[in-house]
C-alpha cells in the first residue's frame, strides 16, 4: 500500500506543531546572534564578540538538555538545532579564514586555508541532507560525535578568539597570555579530525536511509503493478 502524501501546509503543520518552546527559542536566539558575533568581531570589539560566542555555545549546550528533561522536543527543534550549529561554524570559519589571511605572521596566512575545510564539510551536509529529503526520507539528528566535535569547536574557537596571536582579545592585551602558534594549530587540526570523523559518521545512516526509501518505493511500484495485473 502506497504511503499517503502530506501536502504542503500539512507538512508546515507537522514541523511547528509543538514549536513554541523554551528550546526552540533558545536555537532561534543562537541563529540571530551569529551576525551580531560576526560583526563585532570584524570591527573588532573582540570581548563583546568572545561574550557572544560564549553565551551561544551555552545555549547550544543546555538546549538538548532543557528539551529532554522537560519533554520539550519538538520537530522544529530537531531542525532549527543542527542549522544554528552549521551557521555559527560556517560564519566562525569564514571570520577566522579572513583574520588568519591578513596576519601579518606568514603560518598563520598559510594555515588560513584549513578553516575552509569547515565550510566545504558542511557544505556537502548541507546538500546531502537536501538529497536525502528530496527522496522523501529525513536526515538522522545529530548524533554523540556531531554533538562532541561541535562542542570541540566551540572550545578551540573560543581559545583562538581568546588567547591566538593577533586575533585574541586577551592576548592582545596581555602578551604573555597569547597561545603559541603551534599550539594554536594543533587544536584547529584536532577540531578538524573530530568534525570529519562526526561527518563519516552520518554517512552510513545517511546511506541505509536513501537507499532504504529507494528499494521501499520500488516495492511499492511492484505491489500496485502486480495489483492492476490481477
Amino acid at each position: 500500500m502506497a504511503e499517503e502524501k502530506l501536502t504542503f501546509k500539512q507538512n508546515l503543520h507537522k514541523i511547528f506543531d509543538g514549536a513554541c518552546t523554551v528550546p526552540n527559542f533558545m536555537s532561534l536566539a543562537r541563529i540571530l546572534l551569529i551576525p551580531v558575533f560576526a560583526v563585532l568581531y570584524m570591527k573588532g570589539y573582540v570581548w563583546w564578540a568572545v561574550l557572544v560566542l560564549a553565551i551561544s555555545g551555552l545555549s547550544d549546550f543546555f538546549d538538548g538538555k532543557i528539551a529532554r528533561k522537560f519533554n520539550q522536543v519538538s520537530n522544529l527543534g530537531k531542525m532549527l538545532d543542527p542549522i544554528a550549529d552549521k551557521l555559527t561554524i560556517f560564519t566562525l570559519a569564514i571570520v577566522l579564514f579572513i583574520k588568519f589571511k591578513s596576519a601579518q605572521s606568514p603560518a598563520m596566512q598559510a594555515f588560513a586555508w584549513v578553516f575552509l575545510l569547515f565550510i566545504i564539510k558542511d557544505v556537502i551536509m548541507l546538500l546531502g541532507g537536501l538529497a536525502i529529503i528530496s527522496r522523501g526520507a529525513r536526515p538522522a539528528p545529530a548524533a554523540i560525535y556531531g554533538k562532541a566535535a561541535t562542542f570541540v569547536f566551540y572550545v578551540v574557537m573560543l581559545l583562538i578568539i581568546a588567547f591566538g596571536p593577533e586575533v585574541g582579545a586577551i592576548s592582545t592585551l596581555y602578551p604573555k597570555f597569547t597561545l603559541p602558534e603551534n599550539a594554536m594549530f594543533v587544536l584547529v587540526v584536532i577540531a578538524v579530525v573530530l568534525t570529519f570523523v562526526a561527518f563519516a559518521s552520518y554517512i552510513p545512516d545517511a546511506a541505509r536511509q536513501i537507499l532504504g526509501k529507494e528499494m521501499k518505493n520500488h516495492t511499492v511500484t511492484d505491489e500496485t503493478k502486480d495489483n492492476s495485473e490481477e
